[in-house]
């Protein structure tokens, strides 16, 4: 005899291949068989019809909003109250089309419910806030998740330094990642520190780039391929070769084999500013290192280049 957790696998396997159709007729089906679905079976049917839902134009977002509200009316007339992941599958919904009034109405009326959000929860409406350029009300936010015993995340904080990077605003950005390490409430992530290193190197605010990838360098997390690629990209644009250089060397001690366009990059530059010395010896660095990257970087041929 099928149980609630066989349909429930079953609702799910129906809503990952975007058959909601099916998932329906599988929830009609436990019922009449006696079934009685639970808060996560109706979590998967929920999340089933909000996740890969199009929300462009407006009228697709109402729709998927009407059918999202559906399946909380049949639960609360089985008699079962929708829970923190059902509002926050809601909240992502709102997020997601840009809804920052209807994304705090709901995380408001979720609250009156005594439903305490979660991490994830606020930083959906916090994500919302940010990419809505309501960024005062996004701060509000991460005070209240603090005051509430609430830990935010580094995706938490990244959706403040997208929108600082947006309005080009790096003292802002500068302050909130000073805060963050001083608060010491969560540690940033790589993507946290290439946001900052990118926007930092196009407003040319070198010394806040340096005040960074010191930070990282200190850090157990290290520095990716990501990192050091937008650091010399950023260098070679400003010609400063020799910083450029002295990051590549860096770059390829660690072991990260550099994307073919940062060799030819910084291999243009270096021929046109008469820094063929100056190659030459990169070159013979990379020679001495190719055995860590193997058959890779055999496939990395240089062209002579004319000034």
């Amino acid at each position: 005899m099928p149980n609630v957790k066989m349909y429930t696998s079953l609702i799910y396997g129906w809503c990952k291949i975007n058959r909601i159709d099916m998932a329906e007729r599988f929830l009609g089906e436990m019922i009449e068989r006696g079934v009685e679905p639970n808060v996560v079976t109706y979590n998967v049917l929920l999340n089933g019809v909000c996740r890969r839902a199009s929300l462009h134009p407006n009228e697709r977002f109402e729709k998927t909003i009407r059918n999202a509200e559906k399946v909380f009316d049949e639960m609360r007339v089985r008699g079962i109250e929708p829970d923190v992941t059902s509002f926050s599958i809601v909240l992502h919904v709102y997020s997601r089309a840009h809804k920052p009034q209807l994304s705090l109405d709901k995380l408001n009326f979720m609250k009156e419910k005594g439903i305490c959000p979660t991490v994830a929860t606020y930083t959906s409406v916090v994500k919302c806030l940010c990419s809505c350029g309501r960024i005062e009300d996004a701060e509000e936010l991460l005070g209240e998740m603090v005051r509430n015993g609430v830990s935010p995340s580094a995706e938490t904080y990244n959706c403040f330094f997208k929108e600082y990077r947006g309005r080009k605003d790096a003292n802002g950005a500068m302050k909130l990642y000073r805060q963050m390490k001083e608060d010491d409430l969560c540690v940033p992530n790589i993507h946290t520190y290439n946001i900052l290193i990118g926007m930092f190197m196009a407003l040319n605010r070198m010394d806040m780039v340096r005040e960074i990838w010191n930070h990282v360098k200190g850090s157990e997390l290290g520095l990716d391929l990501d990192s050091y690629t937008m650091l010399i990209h950023g260098l070679c644009e400003k010609q400063k070769w020799k910083e450029a250089c002295q990051y590549f060397v860096e770059m390829i001690e660690k072991g990260l084999l550099p994307q073919k366009v940062t060799f030819e990059t910084l291999y243009r530059g270096l021929i046109q500013s008469d820094m063929l010395r100056t190659w030459r010896r990169l070159k013979k660095k990379l020679d001495e290192e190719s055995i860590t990257f193997g058959s890779e970087f055999q496939n990395y041929h240089f062209k002579p280049y004319r000034r």
